[in-house]
């Protein structure tokens, strides 16, 4: 599933543009092609079909996993789920296979929600709060402090990996990030929450935006046919790295499954403690 730096990336290309393709902001929707009409939550898909059309798109940003599109009327919603992907290609360009919702622009451009496994979601809402509101901190935003992290986790008793996978702790945080970030904070994937002293919660907190602002500085990871360009899978530390030397100490990184989820560490950097 992308994660905050895979998300952030598709919503900084689309917003800037670049490699012959316009900015996003400013193009105004004509029509829909719902090829999946599961991909829209809400409103129902006809209803969505008739209302997004004439709308125009002030901006792209981001919140947790969601892409988010402030409309003039209006807030677009879309969640990429297991396989998403947007991209902005000229209206002549034949649909690819897994193209489900295709976005006509004005201008000759389309931009196309392709998503293989079919999960992600669009939403058109008055209040994005209305999805978003449940949503917890972002990690890289000036108010996620060292001290509102320790009061989150010291709030739960649960292990450490799920937790960060909850997206109303930590907002945007999925499998590679957590791992990645729980590495270089020397904490094992079971540690219970409450039980970090001081330090460590700053730790992990370093080790959480360390881990995000790599992987944005390299566009993501790109794990297969589904992201574009990302090069962060280039640069993991544990994460799908079993059996591989640990960075840090040379020990054979371990894989154990946490909550129905792989999870990747070093056992001699992060013993476990309780």
């Amino acid at each position: 599933m992308p994660e905050l730096p895979e998300v952030e990336t598709i919503a900084r290309h689309l917003r800037a543009g670049g490699s012959g393709r316009p900015p996003l902001p400013g193009r105004t929707i004509n029509a829909v092609t719902l090829r999946w009409p599961r991909h829209i939550a809400s409103p129902r898909a006809a209803r969505f079909r008739r209302e997004i059309v004439g709308r125009a798109i002030r901006d792209v940003g981001r919140r947790g996993k969601y892409l988010v599109f402030p409309l003039d009327r209006g807030t677009m919603l879309i969640h990429l789920k297991m396989s998403g992907d947007l991209d902005l290609r000229p209206a002549t360009d034949p649909p690819g296979r897994f193209d489900h919702t295709i976005f006509h622009l004005d201008g000759g451009w389309d931009l196309r929600f392709g998503d293989a496994r079919k999960f992600g979601k669009v939403f058109l809402v008055d209040d994005p709060q209305i999805v978003l509101g449940a949503l917890g901190p972002e990690p890289l935003a000036p108010s996620f402090t060292p001290r509102l992290l320790g009061q989150r986790l010291r709030a739960h008793r649960r292990a450490l990996k799920p937790l960060l996978l909850d997206q109303t702790f930590l907002a945007g945080v999925g499998n590679i990030y957590a791992d990645e970030a729980l590495h270089r904070a020397r904490l094992h994937p079971l540690r219970r929450s409450d039980s970090l002293r001081d330090d460590e919660v700053r730790r992990l907190w370093r080790g959480l935006r360390a881990a995000l602002r790599s992987g944005l500085r390299h566009n993501g990871a790109s794990l297969d046919w589904v992201y574009r360009g990302g090069g962060f899978q280039n640069h993991f530390r544990v994460y799908q790295r079993q059996d591989e030397p640990c960075p840090a100490c040379g020990t054979p990184i371990r894989r154990v499954v946490i909550g129905q989820r792989g999870s990747h560490f070093c056992p001699a950097c992060q013993p476990r403690r309780r």
